[in-house]
């Protein structure tokens, strides 16, 4: 039996895939490295000759290309939960690489710096907000479970190698490898599970 998915919780998974979209942005325009997602839209947009700025571009030619390789290997991974991050997200991507420029217009190190962790921060706060909604995967988190599947490991072996090959790929396209992308190898596990588990906990305490 497939669980009720209301309005509200579609609308509040939005706004996690606005900060996530922010997220990425600020770290892609900050240039001190992204997270394994982050580099490989970098690096597709750098392929691609497009500005920074036109990065939200690039996010949905990637998510729009792995919703059609699910379609052929995977399936089942396709559901509401995927359109809808699929659908707002270039946009949030360009409002974050907008709101960048807005916060930091000289781009200063200092200015890089905060635009990294405060992308760090909308990365980890919005992921956990879509994981808490629970109302389907995203493309990638559906690729990485078809891989998965195909080798038989636990998610979290097939999502270190799903994450290696990204990030890798992504660099050699041309993305952005640097501190942040340790920094958010080493905390964003960490980080997601603990604000996942608080607003899980939210979520559960009833009305007054």
């Amino acid at each position: 039996m497939r669980k009720r998915i209301t309005l509200g919780q579609c609308a509040v998974a939005v706004l996690g895939i606005l900060l996530v979209g922010s997220g990425v942005a600020f770290n892609a325009m900050a240039q001190l490295g992204n997270d394994p997602v982050g580099i490989f839209y970098d690096g597709i947009r750098s392929f691609l000759r497009l500005t920074p700025e036109e990065l939200g571009f690039a996010s949905n030619v990637v998510n729009v290309g792995l919703a059609v390789l699910l379609v052929f290997v995977g399936r089942r991974y396709l559901n509401l939960g995927t359109l809808i991050y699929i659908l707002p997200y270039g946009l949030c991507v360009d409002f974050g690489s907008w709101l960048y420029e807005c916060l930091f217009p000289a781009n200063l190190l200092w200015q890089r710096i905060a635009g990294s962790v405060a992308g760090c921060l909308l990365l980890y706060l919005g992921v956990a907000i879509y994981i808490t909604m629970d109302i389907g995967v995203d493309p990638m988190t559906g690729t990485a479970m078809v891989l998965r599947d195909r080798l038989h490991w636990d998610y979290k072996r097939a999502k270190w190698l799903f994450d290696g090959i990204i990030t890798v790929s992504g660099f050699l396209l041309g993305g952005t490898l640097g501190v942040v992308t340790i920094l958010t190898a080493l905390s964003a596990g960490p980080v997601i599970q603990f604000l996942s588990d608080r607003l899980s906990r939210l979520r559960r305490v009833p009305a007054a």
